[in-house]
């Protein structure tokens, strides 16, 4: 799988070691830094992962800042993406089944790397149910400004 990935200061070392992690598991990443812990704007990271997936250059996205939230919150700006936060097992589990969830966020301030692997491990084996899901997601995916589901 292709998998876009991106890190603000905080996230940078968890970010570091899901790319290594990750290539061991055999997928391609797309690493869209930060490549410094001096302090920089996660929205600018959530920007360029969401526009790989949205390209279809990445198959899936996957982001960390200190808490997963200002990532998901600036991910999901973007139409078209479904960013999850999650910070245990089902969480991870059931954004991918439910909610066909694109974007992974996750914190680095409240997780250890096993815990991160082991969430991400989850997140991209799990399949999309569809059926009485799929009317939900197609109604997300129309959300934009001003506009209803």
């Amino acid at each position: 799988m292709i998998i876009a990935l991106g890190a603000d200061h905080a996230g940078l070392p968890l970010k570091d070691e899901l790319v290594v992690w990750l290539k061991d598991q055999g997928h391609e990443v797309l690493d869209q830094g930060t490549f410094s812990s001096q302090s920089c704007d996660y929205p600018v990271f959530a920007a360029a992962v969401a526009e790989e997936v949205l390209a279809g250059r990445a198959e899936r996205g996957l982001l960390v800042c200190g808490s997963g939230i200002g990532m998901a919150m600036a991910a999901n700006r973007f139409q078209g993406i479904r960013a999850a936060n999650c910070h245990d097992l089902y969480a991870a589990r059931l954004c991918r089944e439910h909610n066909d969830a694109n974007v992974l966020t996750l914190g680095a301030r409240i997780l250890g790397p096993g815990l991160a692997r082991e969430i991400v491990r989850v997140w991209l084996a799990t399949g999309f149910e569809g059926g009485r899901h799929q009317r939900r997601v197609d109604q997300l995916d129309r959300l934009g400004p001003g506009r209803r589901p």
